[in-house]
């Protein structure tokens, strides 16, 4: 599997107004669309696609590069796919988080791509778990992604922003306000219908970030551990611990010194659940609850959508494992 790379510092640190300068090497020319009609979207994985679709409606005909069960950081672009991109209108993609799509969009020759992370921020997730000083509170921002500096399969590296904005309501509302923008450029005679939906999916979006500040105020503890450090963001966002089995790579192998600390945080948190996803093997995460006699559950980091998804789309899976961990956490 490849090392998941990580988005950074510098493609972010010049973030502008939403949508300012999401499509690069733009002119400004509308889009010509395809012999429909339709504005040709071409999106990099399922957070993007989705973003394309509601935002795009019946004005835009979107295709993924990422097929429904592939993990994303793991694809490879075919010929085939590489030849289609060049033909889209605009390129829908979140840099870094897939080596092989960020190649391919290089050499696509497209003018109109956006880039989703400059539409919103990654933070950096790097203290040290039980620091002294350092704690979480609701809506902070800098909150650890899983509790270790160092990238030692803990999570994503000192000084390394976390990719996986899009579990983070209130920052994934913030890049579909930026994608609405940029359909707006790339395709004026529809920007009002584009404005309309993308505000529409922004209160949503801010409905659904209500709906966790509420359900994860009040819990027996704040820490979850998965074998996925993705919910970094979402950690953050909520006043909650993350703790990492694999760090950036689900399915790599822990070590036995992080087994070993895993279980020493089980018992001091009040933890009572191990998360998996779906996408991914679950086999260290029932080692560990085996281990520790704690249960698992799905904790999905919504890279793609599939027939064992708890849900059909991103807001059916994101109240999916908001109802997981507020069980696993104790809510009241």
């Amino acid at each position: 599997m490849n090392v998941r790379r990580l988005i950074p510092t510098a493609a972010l640190a010049g973030a502008v107004a939403l949508g300012a300068t999401a499509l690069t090497a733009c002119s400004g020319a509308t889009a010509t669309g395809g012999t429909d009609g339709k504005l040709d979207v071409t999106a990099s994985f399922y957070p993007m696609q989705f973003l394309a679709e509601k935002i795009g409606g019946d004005h835009v005909k979107v295709t993924t590069l990422t097929k429904p069960g592939v993990e994303p950081h793991d694809l490879e672009i075919t010929a085939k796919q590489t030849a289609r991109l060049a033909e889209a209108d605009v390129i829908l993609y979140l840099k870094t988080l897939q080596p092989a799509v960020d190649k391919a969009v290089a050499q696509s020759g497209v003018k109109n791509v956006v880039d989703a992370a400059t539409l919103t921020s990654a933070e950096v997730h790097g203290a040290a778990h039980g620091e002294e000083g350092h704690e979480h509170t609701e809506g902070d921002e800098h909150a650890t992604d899983d509790g270790h500096a160092a990238d030692d399969g803990h999570g994503h590296g000192a000084g390394g922003q976390d990719p996986h904005v899009w579990l983070d309501p209130a920052k994934y509302a913030e890049i579909a306000q930026g994608v609405g923008k940029a359909f707006e450029k790339a395709d004026p005679e529809h920007a009002a219908d584009y404005k309309k939906n993308a505000d529409q999916l922004v209160g949503l979006l801010n409905g659904l970030d209500t709906e966790f500040k509420e359900g994860l105020k009040d819990t027996g503890t704040k820490t979850f551990i998965t074998t996925h450090a993705a919910f970094g963001h979402l950690a953050g966002r909520y006043g909650l611990e993350q703790e990492g089995i694999a760090g950036v790579d689900p399915e790599s192998e822990p070590s036995p010194a992080r087994m070993k600390e895993l279980q020493e945080v089980a018992k001091k948190d009040n933890v009572s659940t191990v998360f998996f996803e779906t996408l991914a093997s679950d086999k260290t995460a029932k080692t560990l609850a085996a281990d520790t006699g704690l249960k698992t559950d799905v904790l999905d980091p919504l890279e793609g959508i599939t027939d064992t998804s708890q849900g059909a789309d991103y807001f059916e899976v994101m109240r999916s494992n908001l109802k997981n961990l507020q069980k696993a956490l104790g809510a009241k």
